[in-house]
């Protein structure tokens, strides 16, 4: 009989951590999985890593591919899951033992629900940089499927290794080698697809940081090509009907969605800014204004790029109190 789960472990040149994190796999408490190790052209031990725990284990099957790169990698695995519940893992992580019982324990209650992430602690600390524990405290600030969807153009919303989804909506959807990087890009087009991801708000993954890791080091997840990503899913969402938008906040962040949506055919009708310096100027056009004149401005969508989540915390409160609604008037996109 197939498993309910299938664990998805792509795998490249990872002899240094492979072993713990399949030794992670094997301690789950959940009994009914398989772990499909995908050995993408690894030069080093991996693929006998692999192999020495399908040997002792049935429940590990091990394939080698081509050296493709994560996307391919993933496409080949998610081919030979079994499993109705697909439970994605990275080769330098390490699973709480409770990780994929809690997971498909979530999935079970709400049928409603195409995938679940969870929390993820950060290691190892004593490297842990301040901007990556605070990017942890805000994956970690994600409890509902509705925190998901709000903040999902924020950032990803939920770490790809913490996702367990289910296997007919991820063969659906796959993943895509684009410019933006591929799990962001399917947490959002299962969102755009009307789907709901939820969270098991308990820290069931360990996260490894370190300088090789793809998010530092990758082409595609330069910060560059996250604001294209964004540009990209706001120009077939919230600005779909609409080529004139309202543009809140014109930092480092603005001035590069600006540019990208520009490139897309969308334009400011105006800039809302607190800077006194720009405050009464034109920016490309657009006059800069404060907050208190955005109900005399045309009604047009509004997308508020600014960083950190006070300030977007303010900037909800009080399009909120203009009987704005979030995701239908607005967007928060930094």
């Amino acid at each position: 009989m197939a498993p309910r789960v299938s664990v998805l472990l792509p795998a490249y040149q990872a002899e240094a951590t492979l072993d713990a994190a399949l030794r992670s796999v094997e301690r789950q408490r959940a009994r009914d999985f398989e772990c499909v190790v995908v050995d993408d052209g690894s030069t080093d031990a991996t693929a006998a890593i692999a192999r020495s725990f399908a040997r002792r284990d049935h429940r590990f099957r091990t394939m080698s591919v081509e050296h493709r790169g994560t996307v391919g990698a993933l496409v080949a695995g998610i081919e030979a899951c079994l499993g109705e519940i697909v439970v994605r893992m990275d080769a330098d992580d390490l699973m709480h033992r409770d990780r994929v019982l809690a997971q498909l324990a979530a999935l079970d209650a709400d049928p409603s629900l195409a995938a679940v992430g969870c929390h993820v602690r950060i290691f190892p600390r004593a490297t842990t940089s301040d901007g990556m524990r605070d990017y942890e405290r805000w994956l970690n600030g994600m409890r509902s499927p509705d925190d998901v969807r709000r903040d999902a153009l924020v950032e990803c919303p939920v770490a790809h290794p913490s996702l367990a989804i289910r296997s007919d909506v991820l063969r659906a959807h796959g993943y895509r080698a684009l410019d933006w990087p591929e799990d962001w890009d399917l947490v959002l087009r299962l969102l755009a697809s009307g789907l709901a991801i939820g969270v098991v708000p308990r820290r069931l993954l360990a996260w490894r940081d370190h300088p090789g890791r793809e998010t530092r080091s990758a082409e595609r997840c330069r910060p560059e090509r996250l604001c294209r990503l964004r540009a990209a899913f706001l120009a077939e969402g919230l600005l779909a009907g609409d080529d004139a938008y309202v543009l809140w906040g014109y930092g480092h962040t603005g001035r590069a969605l600006h540019r990208e949506l520009a490139a897309l055919g969308k334009r400011p009708v105006a800039i809302v800014e607190m800077h006194p310096g720009r405050l009464g100027n034109r920016i490309h056009g657009a006059p800069v204004v404060p907050p208190e004149a955005i109900p005399g401005l045309p009604r047009h969508p509004i997308v508020a790029s600014v960083a950190g989540p006070v300030a977007r915390g303010l900037i909800r409160e009080r399009l909120d109190a203009l009987g704005l609604r979030e995701l239908r008037d607005y967007a928060c996109a930094a």
